[in-house]
């Protein structure tokens, strides 16, 4: 089972697709990674030699902001915008939708299930 940036990355499936498993690494970042470095995607990672394994770690630790570091940047920035007070950050202090969706029905995913409130029956 290979090892990168602090995740297992699934050995029965392509490269492209197990790095998908990192944090900060889409679809994208993982075609362009095994192009640079010269694997061929369809490969399996359990065919991966250790110095392959090896390119892709450095690679990724050189180039790619990823995991812990990424979460943190995340939470750093949402946190700065609070902070702030600024609209946004209201809205994440909230627990509101951020970007200019309605509330007035849905935003269920941001707002929680909904609570019933008594006497409102019409």
């Amino acid at each position: 089972m290979a090892r990168i940036a602090g995740v297992n990355i699934p050995t029965n499936k392509r490269v492209v697709i197990a790095l998908t498993y990192i944090h900060g690494i889409g679809n994208t970042k993982a075609q362009e990674l095994t192009t640079k470095l010269g694997i061929a995607p369809e490969t399996r990672v359990q065919d991966l030699t250790d110095q392959e394994v090896l390119q892709i770690r450095e690679a990724i630790d050189a180039d790619h902001t990823v995991e812990g570091d990424l979460r943190r940047e995340t939470a750093m920035n949402i946190k700065r915008l609070m902070d702030l007070a600024c609209y946004r950050g209201l809205r994440h202090r909230k627990g509101l939708p951020v970007r200019g969706q309605r509330t007035h029905t849905n935003a269920r995913t941001r707002k929680g299930k909904a609570k019933p409130i008594a006497g409102k029956k019409k």
